[in-house]
């Protein structure tokens, strides 16, 4: 198998942990070829000018968080900017009481690109940007050479960045965030840190009051639960600006929007999604690929859900000629299929190749041994319905971590223990093995 020496610590850990892989997770992609083929073709439409919405439905464990992460690992191979954020209740599309702020800000912090893909990356962003805005001002009016300390040099860069965000001024809130990034620019040449720390933190939406923006600032307004998404669009018309495809959102845990009690904000939420879902298929902006990870009730209770709403359900309802043998994977809404058991099988071959090659032993685990494993998974009682993709690696990888550290240990006699439903962890593994 060729993967990297990090891929494989980064996907067993994960996986043992119970999470989704951050890196190499097209290692252990099965099941889902037609949908990532379908994420990769819609990527590419948006890095043409479109935008669109996706929502990815399915029970827990089904895979909605895998695709989410696959989404992001191509669509940095694609050149875009990538966020992404959990609903909660304190953080939600549509709030009075910080909730929304709170959810752009943790958007803002999470900004990843394909050269720092673990988030953070908006002042590497403005950085890259101001840096090439230097190097045109260099070029265009004949300087020697990039020289922040030359005066008439940095106002024409400080004239330029206006200029170039001015494009984006038929979008509310660009006059601000053009302010902000001068701020930020004369903290750039200048050095001071503080005044790029704090048009940092207007970016990010972590000002509280207007008074104490104008104050440290200079600016009067702020991004605040009314405004943030329009902020939204700003920011990605500024992501295409900077020279990036785009930018991809992924929105997780849909299901805490699904559960506010309080119908009417329940609905202004959905309300905002259909105002996102409109503004992207009507080409309002470029460059937005957003995505939804939700359950089935979520998206179809018609009491609760997002059919409750009539303006989205007309615009969600799954194509009435879709089969599950003939998916239309273009529609909006996806809904996710279990994987098979054979599926899982393919995934736990490759999990043993690359645990083996993480802890650099010979694989003493058969195909058949794989096989026994997953029938006594799921022969237990209710297994089918209650029994997760994650639950059914992290069990297999304890397994293989016992035999990787107790080479005596029979592989027959682990597995039958790693695959009973109980509560043994690895630990209590680990000591019915080792040796004295």
């Amino acid at each position: 198998m060729k993967i990297k020496k990090r891929e494989t610590s980064a996907i067993i850990e994960a996986l043992n942990g119970g999470l989704v892989p951050r890196r190499g997770i097209q290692h252990i992609m099965v099941g889902r070829t037609k949908e990532a083929k379908q994420v990769m073709s819609e990527l590419e439409q948006v890095k043409e000018g479109s935008s669109i919405v996706k929502f990815f439905i399915g029970d827990f464990g089904s895979g909605k968080s895998f695709i989410q992460a696959l989404t992001k690992q191509y669509a940095h191979t694609l050149n875009f900017v990538v966020t992404t954020a959990d609903f909660a209740p304190g953080k939600r599309l549509y709030g009075n009481d910080g909730q929304s702020q709170s959810l752009y800000t943790e958007l803002m912090k999470n900004l990843s690109t394909p050269t720092s893909p673990e988030g953070g990356a908006l002042s590497v962003v403005i950085d890259m940007w101001i840096t090439s805005v230097q190097q045109y001002v260099q070029e265009q009016k004949g300087y020697s050479g990039i020289d922040p300390a030359n005066m008439n040099f940095s106002r024409e860069v400080e004239n330029e960045i206006t200029k170039r965000i001015s494009s984006m001024d038929e979008l509310p809130g660009a006059y601000d965030f053009s302010r902000v990034l001068s701020k930020y620019y004369q903290g750039f040449v200048t050095g001071e840190s503080d005044l790029q720390r704090k048009a940092l933190r207007w970016m990010r939406g972590e000002y509280g009051t207007k008074m104490e923006a104008n104050r440290e600032i200079g600016v009067r307004d702020i991004i605040n639960d009314q405004n943030y998404y329009s902020y939204l669009k700003v920011l990605t018309s500024f992501m295409r600006e900077v020279g990036y495809a785009g930018l991809v959102i992924n929105f997780d845990e849909a299901i805490n929007l699904y559960k506010i009690n309080h119908s009417q904000v329940r609905e202004k939420n959905y309300e905002t999604i259909l105002s996102m879902f409109n503004d992207c298929l009507q080409g309002t902006f470029e460059g937005l690929y957003l995505t939804f990870a939700g359950t089935q009730e979520f998206l179809q209770d018609e009491r609760k859900g997002l059919y409750s709403y009539g303006a989205l359900k007309r615009r969600l309802i799954t194509n009435p000629y879709e089969t599950a043998e003939y998916r239309d994977l273009s529609q909006p809404a996806i809904i996710l299929a279990p994987l098979k058991h054979e599926e899982i099988f393919v995934l736990l071959q490759t999990i043993r190749a690359i645990h083996a090659k993480f802890h650099n032993y010979e694989e003493k685990v058969s195909d058949e041994d794989i096989k026994g494993f997953i029938q006594n998974i799921y022969s237990m009682p209710g297994a089918e319905e209650y029994t997760k993709v994650g639950h059914v690696a992290r069990k297999f990888i304890s397994g293989l971590n016992i035999l990787e550290q107790n080479p005596e240990a029979p592989v027959s006699v682990v597995f039958d223990e790693a695959s009973v439903e109980n509560n043994e962890t690895e630990d209590t593994l680990m000591s019915r093995f080792s040796s004295t």
